[in-house]
């Protein structure tokens, strides 16, 4: 969450919360995605996450935990810990190796698209046919994992990973595109900047923006929605199952 928790006391303390609200999965990662964001080494990486997962996983032992990291060394020594999934930003930064460890482990693998890195995603972009280049790049990914014998693979589309603004929505009307590859989409739209900016307001209150963009990317055929506001998406997530299973009495 932007390294606003940095020490252990802090981390456990959000997990507690998270867990009290209802959360489905611990996405837990220490190298910054952000656009412009500089890359730390992996020393650095594995200083600032391994504590944090080892005290999680000692405290909270059924929790389900995500590792959020693009290198294939730290996916493999998480693992260790009994995590339940690698969602990595950054596929082509060490793609055969990476791929690997995932077909090794047999563990579910969230692929994100992304033009560029995240020091230079957001600068220069430019696609020759976005619907197109954003289909093929899932296309080969999911190809290469498949003849490799990987199939637990989660699609994220990448919002804001070397997008515009109207590319970022125009994303959420390919979802239902994106599932014809047969695999479950995660959306990570909370909190960004294709909400504040066109509304004009600061990331810290784009709640309501971010609850309207969920249910949206739900409504297309999101399966999971990577949050800050735990609470408010399981209330989102239960109000769409009400209206798309009709199930209250």
């Amino acid at each position: 969450d932007g390294g606003r928790y940095n020490d252990i006391d802090k981390i456990m303390s959000r997990v507690k919360e998270m867990i009290q609200e209802g959360v489905d999965i611990i996405d837990l990662g220490a190298c910054s995605s952000r656009p412009g964001s500089s890359s730390i080494s992996l020393q650095e990486e594995r200083k600032r996450l391994f504590p944090a997962l080892k005290k999680i996983r000692e405290e909270f032992n059924d929790i389900i935990i995500s590792i959020d990291t693009y290198r294939y060394q730290i996916a493999e020594k998480a693992i260790k810990y009994r995590v339940s999934m690698i969602n990595d930003i950054y596929v082509e930064k060490n793609e055969t190796k990476m791929f690997k460890v995932i077909k090794k482990h047999n563990i579910p693998y969230v692929l994100m698209h992304m033009s560029g890195n995240p020091k230079n995603m957001q600068k220069n972009i430019s696609y020759d046919n976005f619907y197109d280049e954003i289909m093929m790049f899932f296309e080969n990914k999911i190809q290469k994992l498949n003849n490799i014998g990987c199939k637990k693979i989660i699609l994220d589309p990448g919002f804001g990973f070397g997008k515009t603004l109207n590319q970022n929505y125009k994303l959420i009307d390919m979802i239902p595109d994106l599932k014809k590859f047969g695999c479950p989409i995660l959306i990570g739209i909370s909190r960004k900047t294709m909400i504040s900016k066109p509304l004009k307001i600061d990331s810290k209150n784009t709640l309501s923006g971010t609850i309207a963009a969920n249910t949206i990317c739900l409504v297309k055929g999101a399966n999971i929605i990577r949050v800050h506001d735990v609470k408010e998406a399981k209330e989102t997530i239960e109000i769409f199952k009400l209206v798309k299973n009709n199930t209250w009495n």
